[in-house]
């Protein structure tokens, strides 16, 4: 994903969270004033990766901000400056990359499990302190 796609989603979570936004046009007006031309089909996109569906009040997004179920299973969250590194308690990487995977936060690329570590891969442009930080406040550890 780029940089200007990240921005992009970013500013979009950021706008629904902040009012309700009834109509792709209102989102791409709040877009617009922000400075970012977008097409009808590319916020299509976007609103389709990020998980949003249309509600009574408008756009709402998922809620991935923590994975309570998670922190009992998690040992440590590490990085070498490239990768993150979760090491898990045995039996237990798959379910705790399966909950980041479909979490989908803009900083993980993807994830790798094994029996009790994973290794996570930052997107592109993110550190992996950065994405350390992340993974922690969606898991509260």
């Amino acid at each position: 994903m780029s940089a200007e796609a990240r921005t992009r989603r970013a500013l979009i979570r950021e706008l629904i969270a902040a009012r309700p936004v009834a109509t792709q046009e209102d989102l791409r007006a709040l877009i617009a004033e922000r400075g970012h031309d977008v097409t009808q089909a590319t916020l299509s996109r976007d609103l389709a990766h990020l998980g949003a569906r249309r509600a009574a009040r408008g756009y709402e997004l998922p809620e991935a901000t923590t994975l309570p179920a998670l922190p009992d299973l998690i040992r440590s969250i590490d990085d070498n400056g490239t990768l993150v590194v979760i090491h898990t308690a045995p039996g237990a990487a798959q379910v705790v990359a399966s909950a980041l995977d479909r979490a989908k936060p803009a900083e993980i690329l993807g994830t790798i499990a094994g029996d009790d570590a994973i290794f996570v891969a930052p997107a592109r442009g993110v550190a992996a302190a950065k994405l350390v930080k992340r993974v922690r406040e969606l898991v509260r550890r």
